[in-house]
């Protein structure tokens, strides 16, 4: 495991682009991928074992939530302060 890390410490790390780092609304935008990126996993490991006994709203709550903050990102963006 040690020579593992040592090799993965080598190794240069992807680097963000302005947009989701320093350009204002970053957050938000950073945000909004983080949890469409949850709801894209959970959709997709729907069918493990134990991702079954999670109940369907739950999922489509998770669904609603990423389309409100897509939809807030949108016509309510973050402005220079």
């Amino acid at each position: 495991m040690p020579l593992l890390r040592r090799i993965l410490a080598r190794l240069p790390r992807p680097v963000l682009p302005a947009a989701l780092t320093t350009l204002p609304g970053a957050a938000q935008r950073l945000r909004l991928l983080r949890l469409w990126a949850a709801a894209a996993v959970l959709l997709l490991l729907r069918s493990l074992w134990p991702l079954r006994l999670l109940p369907g709203w739950v999922v489509g709550l998770l669904l609603v939530w990423a389309l409100l903050e897509t939809l807030r990102w949108l016509w309510w963006p973050r402005r220079w302060r």
